[in-house]
């Protein structure tokens, strides 16, 4: 039985964007909370992965042994035949800096 209410603040264009989408899917607000909760009873912990995302280092950033174990697994992929062509590579590096 539903008898508890749950009161928050959040931004206000977080809250449309998100509904937005909760409408578009037919999920009520409430319907998610619900299912977020069970997610976090049964994993006993959150649900999904909090994570600062990894931002690629930048040569002057990184160190000598940093920057010799890039190229030796790099290297290692090479013989493997795991690398992607070079302007393969390069067009998808471009195409995400256009978006």
């Amino acid at each position: 039985m539903k008898n508890a209410t749950l009161s928050v603040r959040v931004e206000n264009d977080l809250k449309i964007e998100a509904e937005s989408i909760l409408q578009k899917l037919g999920i009520p607000v409430s319907v998610l909370i619900n299912s977020l909760y069970r997610q976090i009873i049964f994993k006993k912990g959150i649900p999904f992965s909090i994570t600062i995302p990894n931002e690629p280092k930048t040569l002057d950033t990184l160190s000598n042994s940093e920057l010799k174990a890039k190229i030796k697994h790099s290297y290692e992929q090479s013989i493997e035949g795991k690398g992607r062509p070079f302007d393969k590579v390069f067009d998808d590096l471009e195409s995400r800096l256009s978006k």
